[in-house]
């Protein structure tokens, strides 16, 4: 099974409450804060590309990497009205390679809780190669104890065209928690049944800003004050020297 395959035409309907506003009003006052000129940034792990769109609109040039042909075929075909259209590319995190420098690199919604350890210093060295020096790369994770607290639990969503059911557990050994999805979706009389797998690793803070450092990111910040930061969301803001 494969992870937002069948989903991605569901995951906008589905996500409907998450907070992409006010996520981008934190990006932009830690540009504002740093002073400089931020006006291309990357979107990595984009997704169905909410983000993207959301900073478009706000003026920003974009450049959005996801893995996911599907989720990227729902972010293209948004296509809303901005000074710029974003750029969308179909490149991995660890394989992430681009024509020239941005100003910052964002990633919200778990991007990197995706990203498996053994990953996790390449993904860091090529963000360096591609945010110019003094530029900002802002993350968030799930924290280790958010992901080990859905361990056993069982959540459903739903619409009037789909059910969405996961079963999470936390695997210790591989400190990673690990969903199963089921999606039923309407097909006139009938409901269609397919799933996907999908895999969160448990990166632990001082890890993350112990590698960012290694890969030359310095002055790295860890806020909890953030959007969603009462429900497990860790921001991450380091510099690239």
């Amino acid at each position: 099974m494969n992870c937002y395959d069948a989903l991605a035409p569901w995951y906008d309907s589905l996500t409907g409450d998450v907070p992409y506003s006010a996520i981008a009003d934190l990006y932009e006052a830690e540009f504002s804060a740093k002073g400089g000129e931020f006006r291309l940034l990357l979107d990595l792990c984009c997704g169905t590309g909410s983000m993207t769109w959301e900073l478009a609109r706000r003026g920003y040039e974009m450049v959005a990497a996801d893995r996911s042909v599907e989720m990227l075929m729902q972010a293209r075909e948004k296509q809303e009205t901005c000074r710029v259209q974003p750029l969308f590319l179909c490149q991995a995190a660890e394989e992430l390679d681009l024509y020239g420098t941005v100003d910052a690199a964002v990633c919200c919604l778990d991007g990197f809780n995706y990203i498996a350890f053994d990953a996790l210093r390449e993904v860091f060295r090529r963000l360096r190669l591609f945010v110019r020096p003094g530029g900002l790369l802002i993350f968030d994770v799930r924290t280790p104890d958010f992901l080990r607290a859905l361990d056993g639990q069982v959540f459903v969503d739903e619409t009037e065209d789909v059910l969405c059911l996961w079963r999470a557990d936390f695997d210790e050994e591989l400190r990673a928690l690990i969903y199963g999805m089921d999606l039923f979706t309407r097909r006139g009389r009938l409901w269609e049944r397919s799933g996907e797998e999908h895999i969160e690793y448990a990166h632990e803070p001082e890890a993350l800003r112990e590698a960012l450092e290694e890969a030359g990111f310095g002055g790295v910040r860890l806020r909890q004050d953030g959007p969603q930061g009462d429900a497990g969301r860790l921001y991450i803001i380091a510099e690239r020297l």
